[in-house]
């Protein structure tokens, strides 16, 4: 005989009840009832033939068995959700709903290029942009909150599919009148004695960095990984900027920031690095499987094809 099978209804209940917490606010954000929610959960425990949640204690605390339910709930609930766009966007990629995950040190700088060319070549499109760090658009896109992000590589991709955009180098940024002006381009062997600046810990630029001058990034727990050179780190590429500016130490900054004018009028040295190392990819990355992906690769390549930014990458 067939085992009975959780329904997606049942499955969304116990998503939203580990999301809330609570049995009535998840069932007020389900629009149904709290007896109506609380039988659905103990149907659904009845077919798994385990309790999923503990009601003893105040609140909602999910059973070891609850957990790993809700996890592969949220994957079951991704592909149909997923089920019903591709039927909705048969034959009309990039129309509708897309959610677009950016990182910030991207965000600023190719936005603004790229959303008014999405406009004019899909005009049906209805992009909701979110901008965050790397793992967090990573589980977002695995949990089905978002449907494909701009990111940047290397990174632990376990899971997903992606498809290149650009080549990004990273170039050497120095106060104005630093040493390095007198060269064309910079070993960044030369710049270990100065004081060095990187975004804080969670952007993955600030790796990319410590990759560029040939240090390994800190484990992700915590500890600087870079010695004692590190007495700064900003919050954002336009506070990195002005922190060099005023004389605080040197970094490293992507030319795509730079060709969009990040640097514009800040009292800076920009010079391009003598390394292997010294470059991230830009790609649009989504869920293995998932029925976005040949739109993942349409975004992609409309990306690609973009004129360059106005400005010169060279100061």
């Amino acid at each position: 005989m067939e085992p009975m099978l959780p329904t997606l209804r049942q499955l969304q209940y116990l998503k939203l009840l580990s999301e809330h917490g609570s049995f009535s606010r998840a069932a007020e954000a389900c629009h149904v009832t709290q007896p109506t929610l609380s039988a659905g959960i103990q149907e659904l425990e009845k077919i798994l033939g385990a309790p999923v949640v503990d009601r003893a204690r105040s609140g909602v605390i999910l059973t070891a068995a609850g957990q790993e339910a809700v996890r592969r709930a949220e994957a079951i609930l991704a592909q149909a959700e997923d089920l019903v766009q591709a039927a909705r966007g048969a034959g009309q990629p990039l129309a509708g709903r897309f959610r677009l995950g950016v990182i910030p040190t991207v965000a600023p700088y190719l936005l603004p290029r790229a959303l008014p060319v999405l406009r004019d070549r899909f005009p049906k499109l209805r992009l909701y942009l979110r901008e965050d760090l790397t793992h967090r658009l990573i589980a977002s896109l695995k949990s089905g909150a978002l449907d494909a992000a701009l990111i940047a590589l290397p990174y632990d991709m376990t899971g997903l599919d992606w498809a290149h955009v650009e080549d990004d180098e990273l170039l050497a940024a120095a106060p104005a009148n630093h040493r390095m002006a007198a060269f064309e381009r910079v070993d960044p062997e030369s710049l270990r004695g100065d004081d060095m600046i990187l975004l804080e810990d969670g952007h993955c630029l600030r790796d990319h960095a410590l990759a560029a001058c040939g240090l390994e990034p800190p484990p992700r727990h915590g500890g600087m990984g870079i010695g004692e050179e590190e007495s700064f780190a900003a919050t954002s590429l336009p506070t990195l900027v002005q922190m060099i500016g005023s004389g605080l130490g040197v970094s490293f900054l992507p030319s795509m920031a730079v060709a969009a004018g990040l640097t514009q009028n800040a009292p800076v040295t920009i010079r391009p690095l003598d390394s292997a190392h010294s470059s991230r990819e830009i790609v649009v990355a989504w869920r293995n499987g998932s029925s976005r992906s040949a739109e993942g690769r349409l975004l992609a390549q409309t990306l690609r094809d973009l004129p360059p930014a106005a400005l010169s990458s060279r100061h």
